[in-house]
């Protein structure tokens, strides 16, 4: 099965990165908001939000945004970024197969779960407004955060590159006038043992502040290695975060930040669904162990980085802001596929990811007229290298390296055209240039060279070097009507765009024409390259507050044009007698995606059982219908009504029922639980028997007891029914194209491998039932 070359590209018509929709924010306004602004709108219920980077009410925002703050976070026992997509519609946020800290995300049907250097991710995600240019060390634990952002729909215009699904904000928090110190510890199931401290400190007058965050983040694994002994599924991070923030006067703000992670926890090993059809080794009882036995290279990921931000106010309507950000990460991973121990399908791998960003806005407000100029520059590197060793001494070695170089000039404004109706307009040009280097070569007699092996060179079936030049406008528009101060409806428009690129897992010798000839250099780069793909979004929205606030809600409808849509994968097949693997990613076609999204929160009663105490409801839901209208697969067939989006359930929902009341004079009790709901969805386009995941529901409860303003105890338990419930796997053995069924050789129904001996399915799972307890203080 090998793909045939395409014939013809518009390359100079592709665009480049980025996407078109303002966006949505936080409990609390960021990017140094004027305190008092801040004060007054939260003293009338309203959240103040800086979705479209200047301060508004979430209630007046035209876009679909769901917001946690720290202090719901914590209440929630919230443990990493991955935690909130069960409660935020639409959403699906996943650690990657094989990693323990690699983010797969998903926002109405559109995202990336390859976290191989050359693609792009499809929902940015954001550090203190700095973007993480690669998936590696984005599972960002929760602590000394002050909210956490979702933002659904192609965002863009202000939020840049490659958020065509949306983004996800994680945000930390500022250091305020008073000394602070927080000490946070936490012990639970599995031996989890948490431990926080962070506090910040004025000096002088308080024009300058310092703060500094430490976290120690372990726990026990769900399960074993019954190969090598360790843990399976533990966690060992060290984390920390330093800032200094400058505040000369009212009209100048300054913070230099800066964060490190390092996580050693164990390697990740998956659960195989069949037995060896080689050894015929039996599945394990218990999901979270495992057999595999690579051990090289060691488990590491060490992730840092710094961000300097600045802000100054020449008048009351002007502002000028800088978001200076660089980052670093480097993993060492070792992903046994076929989890057993003997080598079969074994890959040792390393990702390098660094980045350098720039952005610079200038924002004007003037009462009925808003908006903002930007300009954003981002020089990424990414290096991607892995063998993957088979039986017999066969190891195919995969070096891609991309480096991307992006400008982008932006512009979003707002102008009242009554005390009801309001217009906005904004729009990103970007140029994006991308070069790529592939190397991959075929060992004889043990491993690469470059992991340390002693193999012998057979072949060079990829050297290729190739770069690409891509440049597009996305542009947005919205328009607003508040009958009333408590009402807001919406239409709005925008267009995102994500850029196109090389695979490096692409194999150049394996590039024939329709003919069956040996491609030529023009060939072999059409047939590595893959095309931009791009989303028209068109979305309608009601907001409303009721009952003097005691009902509040956000209603959206979208309808998106989905069209190339970026599809990698990878084949198992025999090339010059010897069996190997080759990238194959492909712009499926076109897709259409219509859905709503439905959040809801309700005061049903207050004064129960005392005067202040209070009884609340809150839901979430999410529905999509995506379907592909056109998905021409490797024998030039349109099998688009039997291919769906991965990652991609059709319904989500939630429902919280809240109680909290007051207790002596400063304290109180706050209890919650919570349903949750995903509904039937497939890891890969086709469907794929035993991996794909069935509907489920998970239950999570909260008890947390604040004894006055100093101390807090809690208790906390996720996934109360133990449900095991799959997030992600791998797949390489042998399908009919059409239904998925398993097929051996001949097309009979059975099992056959397409790599390696023993048959690859193998899943990873979503954590079991956990209760911890945690301790707090405030001083």
């Amino acid at each position: 099965m090998i793909r045939t070359v395409r014939s013809t590209r518009m390359f100079l018509a592709l665009g480049a990165s980025v996407a078109a929709l303002a966006s949505a924010a936080p409990a609390a306004a960021q990017d140094a908001a004027p305190a008092a602004a801040t004060e007054a709108a939260e003293n009338s219920g309203d959240i103040i939000v800086t979705a479209r980077r200047r301060e508004e009410s979430l209630l007046n925002v035209p876009i679909a945004v769901t917001a946690f703050s720290g202090a719901q976070l914590e209440a929630s026992g919230a443990i990493d970024v991955t935690d909130i997509a069960a409660v935020t519609p639409n959403v699906t946020l996943e650690v990657s197969r094989g990693t323990n800290s690699t983010l797969s995300a998903f926002i109405r049907g559109v995202g990336q779960q390859d976290p191989v250097a050359g693609f792009e991710a499809g929902v940015g995600i954001y550090l203190d407004d700095v973007y993480l240019n690669r998936p590696q060390a984005a599972v960002l634990d929760i602590y000394d955060v002050e909210r956490i952002e979702v933002l659904r729909g192609p965002q863009g215009t202000l939020y840049g590159r490659n958020t065509i699904g949306g983004a996800v904000k994680y945000v930390t928090r500022r250091l305020g006038d008073d000394p602070k110190l927080y000490v946070r510890g936490t012990y639970g199931s599995y031996n989890q043992a948490d431990g926080v401290i962070s506090g910040s400190v004025p000096i002088g007058d308080g024009t300058v502040k310092i703060g500094a965050a430490v976290a120690r983040l372990t726990r026990e694994g769900f399960g074993k290695n019954l190969t090598t002994g360790d843990e399976n599924y533990n966690k060992d991070i060290w984390a920390a975060r330093g800032t200094l923030q400058v505040e000369p006067s009212s009209s100048a703000f300054f913070r230099l930040s800066g964060d490190y992670t390092m996580d050693k926890s164990n390697p990740r090993g998956g659960h195989r669904l069949i037995a060896g059809l080689a050894s015929n080794i039996p599945v394990l009882a218990k999901v979270y162990d495992t057999r595999g036995g690579l051990r090289d290279p060691e488990q590491k990921v060490e992730a840092y980085g710094g961000s300097f931000f600045a802000e100054l106010k020449p008048a009351d309507w002007l502002t000028f802001r800088s978001i200076t950000g660089y980052r670093k990460d480097d993993s060492g991973t070792p992903i046994d596929f076929d989890a057993l121990p003997a080598v079969d399908v074994d890959v040792p791998a390393f990702y390098n990811n660094k980045q350098f960003s720039q952005e610079a806005q200038l924002l004007v407000d003037s009462g009925g007229f808003s908006g903002l100029l930007g300009l954003y520059y981002l020089d990424a590197k990414a290096r991607t290298v892995f063998d993957v060793r088979l039986p017999g001494g066969v190891t195919a070695l995969t070096f891609g390296n991309v480096e991307t170089d992006t400008v982008a000039i932006f512009g979003d404004f707002t102008y009242d055209l009554s005390p009801m109706f309001s217009a906005s307009v904004g729009g990103r040009y970007t140029w994006d240039s991308r070069q790529s280097s592939i190397l991959r070569r075929t060992y004889l007699g043990g491993g690469s060279p470059f992991f340390g092996g002693a193999g012998t060179l057979f072949a060079t079936t990829s050297d290729f070097t190739g770069s690409a030049n891509f440049s597009k406008f996305t542009p947005r528009g919205s328009i607003s009507f508040k009958p009333s101060p408590d009402h807001t409806l919406y239409a709005s428009y925008s267009k995102g765009f994500k850029g196109g690129g090389f695979d490096p897992r692409g194999q150049s010798t394996a590039c024939r024409t329709p003919a069956g000839a040996v491609c030529t250099s023009a060939e072999i780069y059409d047939f590595l390259s893959f095309d931009p793909e791009t989303v028209d979004s068109y979305e309608v929205g009601y907001k409303a507050a009721l009952f003097d606030r005691r009902l509040t809600f956000a209603l959206a409808g979208f309808h998106a044009k989905y069209k190339d849509v970026q599809v990698p994968g990878s084949i198992g097949t025999t090339v010059a007698g010897q069996q190997t693997f080759i990238g194959i990613t492909t712009n499926a076609g076109a897709a259409r995606i219509n859905g709503f999204e439905a959040e809801v929160n309700a005061t049903l009663a207050r004064g129960l059982a005392a005067d202040s105490d209070r009884l609340t409801l809150s839901g979430t839901a999410g529905y999509l219908d995506a379907k592909y209208t056109t998905y021409i697969d490797s024998r030039g067939i349109n099998v688009a009504s039997r291919r769906k989006f991965q990652n991609t359930p059709d319904w989500t929902a939630s429902g919280t029922l809240a109680y909290s009341s007051p207790v002596g004079d400063s304290g109180s009790v706050d209890m919650s639980t919570t349903l949750s709901y995903r509904g039937d969805s497939q890891q890969f386009e086709l469907a794929i028997p035993q991996l794909d995941q069935p509907a489920y529901a998970l239950w999570d409860a909260n008890l947390v007891w604040s004894i006055n303003d100093t101390f807090s105890l809690g208790v906390h338990g996720r996934n109360l029914t133990d449900k095991r419930y799959v997030v992600s796997g791998y797949n390489f053995l042998r399908q009919n194209p059409d239904t998925g069924q398993f097929v051996l050789a001949n097309g009979q129904p059975g099992l056959s491998s397409t790599l390696g001996a023993e048959g690859v399915l193998t899943a990873y799972y979503g954590n079991p039932r956990q209760v911890f307890a945690t301790f707090t203080a405030r001083f």
